[in-house]
């Protein structure tokens, strides 16, 4: 379960020199904050940041930027943070419903949706990263050629990710619903869920998004 509530996060995440305070203002301008025209690759809902800190590590050609929604959680992963030398990775405590607000078009590269939160109930089917409400905003901020690369253990969220990507009109590649045995393993980075879940047995799912 999500850290919520530890008291003084949001000041000491408002306080630290690895987090966006402003980031509207670099909205289509996002290569002046990294000095450089790497390509940017955003991961929505990074959590405690494990995986968007080793690609960060692994590829340092290219720019990463995590959204985190609560700043309990953006808490953890700047005590990661703190401890390394990178200089391709920031944070942004934000909401992704608002991402319209702070990237423009063809900012973005690559997205990365990782164990999203399900919101199982038919009603909320519109807050789910991978319904069509969310990639008709990934489609205004990524470049042409951009892709969303999605991985879960929840089946019923995936077998809804493939429907709405066919409803708004994207292709999909890459599809495997057992990542850890399939041939699109290679080069896998986890993240704390995935290696929580894959011990457990669980298969990993994960598809590529592009548009058509």
């Amino acid at each position: 379960m999500r850290l919520r509530n530890i008291r003084g996060s949001r000041e000491t995440v408002q306080a630290n020199d690895y987090v966006v305070q402003e980031p509207e203002k670099l909205k289509g301008q996002w290569k002046s904050l990294f000095g450089n025209d790497h390509p940017l690759h955003v991961e929505i809902g990074m959590g405690k940041g494990k995986f968007i800190m080793e690609l960060a590590a692994l590829n340092p050609e290219i720019n990463y930027i995590g959204i985190e929604k609560y700043s309990s959680v953006l808490l953890r992963a700047l005590e990661k943070r703190n401890e390394t030398e990178l200089t391709n990775l920031y944070f942004i405590r934000y909401d992704a419903e608002y991402m319209n607000e702070i990237f423009d078009i063809d900012d973005i590269d690559r997205i990365y949706l990782n164990f999203s939160d399900p919101w199982p109930k038919d009603r909320h089917a519109k807050r789910r990263l991978t319904s069509k409400e969310f990639l008709a905003k990934y489609e205004q901020c990524l470049k042409k050629e951009g892709e969303v690369i999605f991985k879960t253990d929840n089946r019923p969220l995936f077998d809804f990710s493939v429907e709405e990507a066919a409803i708004a009109d994207w292709k999909l590649r890459e599809v495997s619903y057992d990542l850890h045995h399939s041939e699109y393993v290679v080069g896998n980075v986890m993240t704390e869920y995935e290696e929580r879940f894959s011990a457990k047995g669980n298969p990993i799912h994960r598809l590529v998004a592009y548009r058509n």
